[in-house]
Protein backbone atom coordinates (compact mmCIF):
# COMPACT_ATOMS: atom_id res chain seq x y z
CA UNK A 1 0.00 0.00 0.00
CA UNK A 2 1.19 3.41 -0.74
CA UNK A 3 2.46 5.57 2.32
CA UNK A 4 4.30 8.75 2.76
CA UNK A 5 8.05 8.30 3.48
CA UNK A 6 7.87 9.51 7.29
CA UNK A 7 10.94 11.81 6.93
CA UNK A 8 9.60 13.40 3.88
CA UNK A 9 10.86 17.54 3.45
CA UNK A 10 9.51 19.16 0.53
CA UNK A 11 11.59 22.54 0.02
CA UNK A 12 12.03 25.32 -2.61
CA UNK A 13 14.29 28.80 -2.21
CA UNK A 14 11.56 30.11 0.08
CA UNK A 15 9.93 27.62 2.10
CA UNK A 16 11.45 24.43 3.80
CA UNK A 17 9.01 21.95 4.98
CA UNK A 18 9.83 18.82 7.28
CA UNK A 19 8.05 16.48 9.89
CA UNK A 20 6.92 18.60 12.45
CA UNK A 21 8.28 16.53 16.04
CA UNK A 22 7.85 16.78 18.97
CA UNK A 23 10.52 19.36 20.03
CA UNK A 24 9.14 21.68 17.23
CA UNK A 25 7.23 23.21 20.60
CA UNK A 26 10.15 25.01 21.22
CA UNK A 27 10.14 26.74 17.59
CA UNK A 28 6.63 27.34 17.73
CA UNK A 29 6.26 28.41 21.16
CA UNK A 30 6.68 32.44 20.69
CA UNK A 31 2.97 32.25 18.60
CA UNK A 32 1.59 30.03 21.04
CA UNK A 33 2.43 32.63 23.74
CA UNK A 34 2.06 35.68 21.60
CA UNK A 35 -0.19 35.05 19.39
CA UNK A 36 -3.04 33.18 20.68
CA UNK A 37 -5.98 34.65 18.35
CA UNK A 38 -4.11 32.66 15.66
CA UNK A 39 -6.44 29.39 16.60
CA UNK A 40 -9.45 31.47 17.20
CA UNK A 41 -11.42 29.41 14.42
CA UNK A 42 -9.69 26.25 15.25
CA UNK A 43 -10.88 23.43 17.49
CA UNK A 44 -7.90 21.86 18.04
CA UNK A 45 -5.75 24.80 19.37
CA UNK A 46 -2.26 25.28 20.18
CA UNK A 47 -2.70 29.06 22.08
CA UNK A 48 -0.41 28.47 25.46
CA UNK A 49 2.34 26.03 25.89
CA UNK A 50 0.35 23.21 26.83
CA UNK A 51 -2.26 23.48 24.08
CA UNK A 52 0.84 23.06 21.39
CA UNK A 53 1.91 19.84 23.53
CA UNK A 54 -1.45 18.46 23.28
CA UNK A 55 -1.54 19.69 19.59
CA UNK A 56 1.33 18.52 18.18
CA UNK A 57 0.93 15.61 20.06
CA UNK A 58 -2.52 15.12 17.96
CA UNK A 59 -0.76 15.04 14.95
CA UNK A 60 2.13 12.85 15.37
CA UNK A 61 -0.25 10.34 16.87
CA UNK A 62 -2.67 10.66 13.47
CA UNK A 63 0.61 10.30 11.73
CA UNK A 64 1.61 7.35 13.48
CA UNK A 65 -1.94 6.42 12.26
CA UNK A 66 -0.96 6.91 8.80
CA UNK A 67 -3.96 9.23 8.09
CA UNK A 68 -2.24 12.75 9.00
CA UNK A 69 1.21 13.92 8.20
CA UNK A 70 1.89 17.05 9.70
CA UNK A 71 4.76 19.46 9.02
CA UNK A 72 6.20 22.62 10.54
CA UNK A 73 7.34 25.52 8.28
CA UNK A 74 10.48 27.23 7.96
CA UNK A 75 10.95 30.64 6.13
CA UNK A 76 14.00 30.47 4.17
CA UNK A 77 13.76 34.03 3.58
CA UNK A 78 13.73 35.24 7.32
CA UNK A 79 15.52 32.04 8.55
CA UNK A 80 12.89 31.59 11.14
CA UNK A 81 10.53 28.66 11.83
CA UNK A 82 6.63 30.47 10.35
CA UNK A 83 3.98 27.67 11.27
CA UNK A 84 2.63 24.32 10.46
CA UNK A 85 0.10 22.41 8.29
CA UNK A 86 -0.64 19.20 7.09
CA UNK A 87 -2.26 16.81 5.18
CA UNK A 88 -5.12 14.89 6.92
CA UNK A 89 -7.99 12.51 6.18
CA UNK A 90 -5.77 10.61 3.78
CA UNK A 91 -7.53 7.97 1.84
CA UNK A 92 -5.10 6.19 -0.67
CA UNK A 93 -7.49 3.86 -1.87
CA UNK A 94 -10.29 6.88 -2.65
CA UNK A 95 -7.20 8.91 -4.26
CA UNK A 96 -8.09 11.83 -1.92
CA UNK A 97 -6.30 13.92 1.04
CA UNK A 98 -7.57 17.26 2.72
CA UNK A 99 -4.96 20.18 3.64
CA UNK A 100 -5.33 22.19 6.36
CA UNK A 101 -4.08 22.88 9.75
CA UNK A 102 -2.69 25.76 8.67
CA UNK A 103 -1.22 28.41 10.42
CA UNK A 104 1.25 31.08 10.63
CA UNK A 105 2.85 33.81 12.37
CA UNK A 106 1.13 37.16 12.09
CA UNK A 107 4.69 38.23 10.64
CA UNK A 108 4.28 35.76 7.80
CA UNK A 109 0.62 36.08 6.84
CA UNK A 110 0.05 38.12 3.72
CA UNK A 111 3.66 37.20 2.51
CA UNK A 112 4.22 34.59 -0.78
CA UNK A 113 5.28 32.08 1.89
CA UNK A 114 1.73 30.67 2.16
CA UNK A 115 2.02 30.40 -1.97
CA UNK A 116 5.06 28.13 -1.64
CA UNK A 117 3.86 26.10 1.02
CA UNK A 118 0.48 25.10 -1.06
CA UNK A 119 2.41 25.16 -4.37
CA UNK A 120 4.72 22.43 -3.29
CA UNK A 121 2.15 20.61 -1.17
CA UNK A 122 -0.56 19.87 -4.36
CA UNK A 123 2.61 19.18 -6.32
CA UNK A 124 3.56 16.59 -4.04
CA UNK A 125 0.10 15.24 -3.50
CA UNK A 126 -1.14 15.17 -7.18
CA UNK A 127 2.31 14.22 -8.92
CA UNK A 128 3.65 12.23 -6.63
CA UNK A 129 1.27 10.87 -3.97
CA UNK A 130 -1.78 10.20 -7.22
CA UNK A 131 -4.13 12.28 -5.26
CA UNK A 132 -7.43 12.68 -7.54
CA UNK A 133 -8.99 15.19 -5.83
CA UNK A 134 -7.30 18.02 -1.99
CA UNK A 135 -9.98 19.39 -0.02
CA UNK A 136 -10.08 22.06 2.13
CA UNK A 137 -12.07 22.94 4.60
CA UNK A 138 -12.63 26.25 7.00
CA UNK A 139 -14.76 27.86 9.49
CA UNK A 140 -17.80 29.39 6.91
CA UNK A 141 -17.08 32.79 8.77
CA UNK A 142 -13.49 32.93 8.47
CA UNK A 143 -13.40 34.90 5.39
CA UNK A 144 -9.54 35.35 5.72
CA UNK A 145 -8.94 32.11 5.09
CA UNK A 146 -11.39 31.34 2.60
CA UNK A 147 -10.01 34.21 0.38
CA UNK A 148 -6.95 32.70 0.53
CA UNK A 149 -7.89 29.19 -0.26
CA UNK A 150 -9.39 30.72 -3.22
CA UNK A 151 -6.14 32.82 -4.36
CA UNK A 152 -4.62 29.41 -4.58
CA UNK A 153 -7.23 28.16 -7.03
CA UNK A 154 -9.89 26.37 -5.07
CA UNK A 155 -13.62 25.86 -5.93
CA UNK A 156 -16.35 26.17 -3.68
CA UNK A 157 -18.07 22.83 -3.33
CA UNK A 158 -20.77 24.11 -0.68
CA UNK A 159 -21.60 24.44 3.12
CA UNK A 160 -21.73 21.57 5.57
CA UNK A 161 -24.03 23.23 7.73
CA UNK A 162 -23.78 22.66 11.47
CA UNK A 163 -20.67 20.82 10.83
CA UNK A 164 -18.71 20.68 14.14
CA UNK A 165 -18.99 22.57 17.35
CA UNK A 166 -17.26 25.64 18.27
CA UNK A 167 -15.44 26.57 21.84
CA UNK A 168 -18.90 28.35 22.59
CA UNK A 169 -20.96 26.66 24.29
CA UNK A 170 -24.01 25.47 22.48
CA UNK A 171 -22.68 27.03 19.05
CA UNK A 172 -21.95 25.02 15.99
CA UNK A 173 -20.00 26.19 12.80
CA UNK A 174 -21.01 25.96 9.55
CA UNK A 175 -17.98 24.68 7.52
CA UNK A 176 -17.25 25.85 3.91
CA UNK A 177 -15.86 23.12 1.56
CA UNK A 178 -13.52 24.09 -0.79
CA UNK A 179 -11.64 21.42 -3.83
CA UNK A 180 -9.01 21.38 -6.42
CA UNK A 181 -9.19 18.37 -8.64
CA UNK A 182 -6.10 16.59 -10.74
CA UNK A 183 -7.09 17.75 -14.08
CA UNK A 184 -7.83 21.55 -12.71
CA UNK A 185 -4.31 21.24 -11.48
CA UNK A 186 -2.92 20.15 -14.47
CA UNK A 187 -5.02 22.19 -16.83
CA UNK A 188 -4.46 25.34 -15.37
CA UNK A 189 -3.80 25.44 -11.24
CA UNK A 190 -0.47 24.75 -11.26
CA UNK A 191 1.09 27.49 -13.80
CA UNK A 192 -1.32 30.52 -12.09
CA UNK A 193 -0.10 29.66 -8.83
CA UNK A 194 3.60 29.06 -9.88
CA UNK A 195 3.08 32.38 -11.41
CA UNK A 196 2.80 34.28 -7.72
CA UNK A 197 5.89 32.63 -6.40
CA UNK A 198 7.98 35.54 -6.18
Amino acid sequence: MMEINPNQILEDGRVLLRPLEKSDVDHLLYFSINEPDTWFYSLVRANGKENLENYIDIALKAKENKTEFPFIVFDKKTNHYAGSTRFYDINFAFKTLQLGYTWYGKNFQGTSLNKHCKYLLLEFAFEILGMERVEFRADANNAKSVAAMKSIGCKVDGILRSNMPTFESDVRRDSIVLSILKSEWIDSVKENLKSKLH
